[in-house]
């Protein structure tokens, strides 16, 4: 067993927190003085600790126990999103049978905890799959989306599971364009076009008619004009990775650069909404 751990700024807590969420391998406290953060994460391997330290920074050491107990098995119960789609986290063969034959009906996506990133089931990104879900329930002609932040792929593997044609998905972070790639295979998906880029380097190939962006509000402020390029005129935005405390700035970001945001929902301190480009 290894340990990863990085001293990071209180400031990232949140960016940490989300990126970790769901992985109950991953530690995150706070040290005394509350300027700074420990963050480790339970390895089993040491490859898996070095592939982390690669990515991020930190140190690695070794855990030595006389009697080191394994775990308990921690996979939390199926996420249910609307009537639409079950999200779980196990890797068991027969578990991911049981859970099909359980909800015939439902589209099953398995998207188990790595190292670097949780399982889907944050806030933000539960939010985007309900209104991913209500979108594509009205849509009665083909649409297309582009996941822009994609992290583990969750997103645009249920747009495409939902219909969307065709779908892109990228994340400027190269461990997270891995990571939806690993997880799109086992999945059966097949139409996703997969890339890792910036946002503030996308020029996007065309006009999409759903975009979702699950980015920190800082990142989404910046990069507003940009999306709206991307939206087709009555196209949908769907954004979240926002603080509360942030919306209202986010908000009226987004405003002047032509996207309206009509509906807003708040979990805990996260908030997602949804949108669509102004027609000037």
């Amino acid at each position: 067993m290894y340990l990863w751990s990085k001293i990071a700024t209180s400031k990232s807590n949140d960016m940490w927190e989300e990126r970790f969420h769901g992985n109950t391998s991953a530690v995150i406290e706070e040290i005394k003085g509350g300027k700074s953060i420990r963050v480790q994460m339970y390895c089993q391997t040491k490859e898996e600790a070095d592939k982390l330290k690669q990515s991020f920074g930190g140190t690695i050491s070794e855990v030595v126990a006389a009697s080191w107990e394994e775990p308990q098995d921690l996979t939390k119960k199926p996420l249910l999103i609307r009537n639409k789609i079950v999200l779980t986290q196990t890797t068991n063969p027969e578990e991911v049978a049981q859970i099909k034959a359980n909800y015939p009906e439902r589209i099953v996506l398995n998207v188990p905890a790595e190292m670097a990133f949780g399982t889907g089931d944050h806030p933000t990104t539960a939010n985007c799959l309900r209104m991913l879900c209500d979108y594509a329930q009205k849509r009665k002609e083909p649409w297309s989306m582009v996941d822009v932040g994609c992290g583990t792929g969750v997103l645009a593997m249920a747009a495409s599971a939902l219909g969307a044609e065709p779908v892109e998905a990228f994340d400027f972070d190269a461990k997270a364009v891995e990571v939806a790639q690993k997880n799109i295979a086992p999945n059966k998906i097949s139409n996703v076009s997969l890339y890792q880029k910036d946002v503030f380097e996308w020029h996007p190939p065309s006009r999409f008619d759903l975009i979702i962006a699950n980015l920190f509000s800082s990142v989404l402020q910046q990069a507003f004009p940009t999306l709206k390029k991307a939206l087709q005129d009555k196209g949908t935005i769907i954004i979240s990775g926002i603080l509360h405390t942030q919306w209202e700035d986010t908000k009226a970001a987004a405003y002047n650069a032509g996207l309206d945001f009509h509906t807003m929902k708040r979990k805990g301190k996260w908030v997602t909404a949804q949108g669509e480009h102004l027609i000037s």
